[in-house]
């Protein structure tokens, strides 16, 4: 019944030199912000933005992704632990970053970002979130390259048996739904903004983000593996939770963007 299953058995490691070691998963996560840079260039150059302007904001992102991502872990999945063990917080090197926490980040980091920078919101959100959705792609590819966050047992013939994790039957490599999704969505929101060339309806861009994004992830947790032992009981698991109100928040913003029909116009050389 299983003659197409994917033995997994992928070293996370990509080389290790003493007590250096480069992971994949290092390497892809750093490359979520390498391409993300070089399409939010892209997108500044169309809009005669400055690239100073560019790298402030890559920061921003920085601080904002990893910090929300690592609080969002440490509170949303394991506060108890984090509570007695407060300085674990910042050991990001020990696992255990969360989607949910980075997007509350990055919100966070870009409503400093305008404050300072005396730009729209909704204008930079628009733009970002076409970055963010392809640095899901990354960073679950990641995930997979770790053998972590995969799914129930299945008699799909594409299961995976991540044999790292002691595993003998195959799971669903979730880890793959939700990069394709993710990449869908990226390839989606770009063709959007290049339409217009920047000037669509604003807001369009990050609310269909958070409809797609969370939809997808929310679906797709119901063929995940519980993360946490406190899932168990839950009928509904945290990462679908968390997800409802960032759907909610897309379909409200999808609603007053479409009302509004507002275009961004600016100076083209």
């Amino acid at each position: 019944m299983h003659l197409l299953i994917i033995p997994w058995d992928v070293n996370p490691e990509i080389f290790r030199i003493g007590a250096f070691a480069v992971r994949w998963y290092g390497l892809l996560f750093a490359s979520s912000f390498f391409f993300g840079y070089l399409i939010i260039n892209r997108i500044f150059k169309n809009e005669n933005l400055s690239e100073d302007v560019l790298d402030r904001l890559t920061i921003y992102m920085a601080v904002g992704t990893i910090a929300g991502a690592r609080l969002g872990h440490c509170l949303f999945y394991e506060p108890g632990y984090y509570i007695k063990h407060p300085l674990e917080i910042l050991m990001i090197w020990h696992g255990g970053l969360a989607s949910h926490g980075a997007a509350i980040g990055i919100l966070t980091a870009l409503w400093l970002f305008i404050r300072k920078e005396k730009k729209d919101y909704i204008w930079v959100t628009d733009r970002i979130a076409i970055v963010v959705a392809i640095s899901g792609f990354f960073i679950r590819m990641g995930n997979l390259m770790n053998s972590e966050i995969y799914g129930i047992e299945t008699t799909v013939p594409w299961g995976f048996v991540f044999l790292r994790n002691n595993e003998v039957a195959p799971k669903h490599p979730t880890q793959i739904y939700e990069a394709l999704a993710y990449l869908a969505i990226f390839i989606l929101l770009y063709r959007i903004y290049w339409s217009k060339k920047g000037e669509h309806i604003q807001g369009i861009i990050v609310s269909l983000f958070f409809l797609l994004v969370f939809t997808a992830r929310f679906f797709i947790e119901f063929l995940k593996e519980d993360q946490v032992a406190f899932e168990v009981s839950m009928k509904l698991n945290m990462g679908q939770l968390l997800s409802i109100p960032f759907i909610l928040i897309g379909l409200t913003g999808l609603y007053f963007s479409i009302s509004r029909n507002k275009r961004a116009v600016f100076k083209r050389k």
